[in-house]
């Protein structure tokens, strides 16, 4: 193996392939990228056998193919080489079968590789008809609910997120039995065949650092595992086996109070109220809802106390007390992008609901926290 390319463009997609990498592999060639060069162009894979991505590089966007060839490079130290080499064209060659030479016109590197023999075969399959998601609704979609997984392994099915598509309806929930994120769109084309998937939460998050921009995603979903194709990358990850939980019925159906609030001000007022509750487990304040004022306070006896009123807009006359997770209310408050939002609450026991004023497709939900 011989080649030319550009610093940037092997550096980019190095950037993503290396999110394959676990720091748990067990199977030393896994801890390797493989190179496969061939007139057509260069294919870099990275795997956990739970994981794996793939990018190509084709032949146009190489400067030069001088000799084709595949070896795996250790990934270890390959991605800060290829960062710090001083020039913005790199050259790689093979050397003594089991060596890679990477260099500039002033600088080089050789690194003892990993014979392409021993790397397991991955399958990437693809479907006929994949289901289409733009990749901004996609990276939204996943930024809205990821938050809100578990990262107890006790109960491996709330690590990931479940997917379910009926029609052209799809749905990403997330839940780690405290709170709850939801978020549903519509699909431009309905499908035959009901799906309802868990994608391991720590593999979904690092597809959405791939995607970039808003153009296609391909999803193609199998019995055990799901393929995403997303310009030149292809990013497949295994399923969590079970059926994750039914969650319909942690969201009421009706609520007493229904509170409708400028979101910046809110947040803002539980960011403050949260200063007093850093370092405990689970950052409580409290909120009291009288005569259409909310008061917000925390109180930790070793520093002081904090509190502050928000004039709000409800129709109902119910009063409320009630503690939640400063931390959960923050997050869930940042996924709403517009400016007005609604606390749905019915006691100071049952779950608090917020909304936004106009968007119904997302839904936060967060259990209260019993400070008696």
């Amino acid at each position: 193996m011989k080649f030319t390319i550009d610093k940037n463009i092997l550096l980019e997609n190095l950037s993503n392939v290396i999110k394959g990498i676990s720091t748990k592999n067990v199977i030393p060639v896994l801890n390797g990228i493989k190179f496969d060069l061939t007139d057509n162009g260069l294919s870099l894979t990275a795997s956990d056998s739970e994981l794996t991505i793939n990018s190509f590089i084709d032949a146009k966007e190489i400067k030069n193919i001088e000799q084709t060839g595949t070896i795996i490079i250790q990934s270890k130290f390959i991605l800060d080489i290829i960062r710090k080499l001083p020039s913005d064209v790199i050259n790689l060659e093979v050397i003594d079968r089991l060596k890679i030479r990477i260099y500039t016109e002033n600088a080089q590197f050789s690194l003892n590789c990993l014979d392409a023999n021993e790397y397991p075969n991955l399958k990437m399959e693809e479907h006929k008809d994949p289901i289409v998601l733009k990749g901004d609704v996609l990276k939204s979609l996943i930024n809205q609910t990821v938050f809100a997984i578990s990262n107890q392994e006790l109960r491996p099915l709330l690590t990931g997120i479940n997917i379910t598509i009926a029609g052209d309806s799809l749905v990403f929930i997330a839940t780690d039995s405290y709170r709850l994120a939801k978020k549903n769109i519509k699909l431009d084309m309905a499908i035959d065949t009901d799906i309802n998937i868990v994608i391991p939460g720590k593999n979904i998050i690092e597809l959405e650092k791939i995607i970039t921009d808003e153009e296609d995603v391909y999803m193609h979903i199998f019995n055990n595992k799901v393929l995403f194709k997303y310009k030149n990358i292809k990013f497949q990850t295994n399923l969590l086996s079970g059926t994750y939980p039914n969650t319909s019925n942690l969201i009421p159906s009706e609520y007493g109070i229904i509170v409708k609030m400028n979101k910046n001000e809110f947040s803002s007022s539980v960011d403050r109220a949260a200063l007093l509750t850093q370092g405990k487990d689970k950052n409580i304040i409290k909120m009291k809802l009288e005569n259409k004022v909310i008061t917000i306070n925390s109180y930790a006896s070793e520093i002081g106390k904090v509190e502050e009123k928000l004039i709000v807009d409800t129709d109902n006359a119910s009063n409320i007390d009630i503690s939640f997770s400063s931390k959960y209310m923050l997050e869930a408050l940042r996924t709403i992008k517009e400016d007005e939002i609604l606390l749905l609450m019915t006691d100071d026991v049952k779950p608090i609901v917020i909304k936004s004023v106009t968007d119904e497709s997302l839904i936060q939900l967060i259990l209260p926290i019993k400070t008696y």
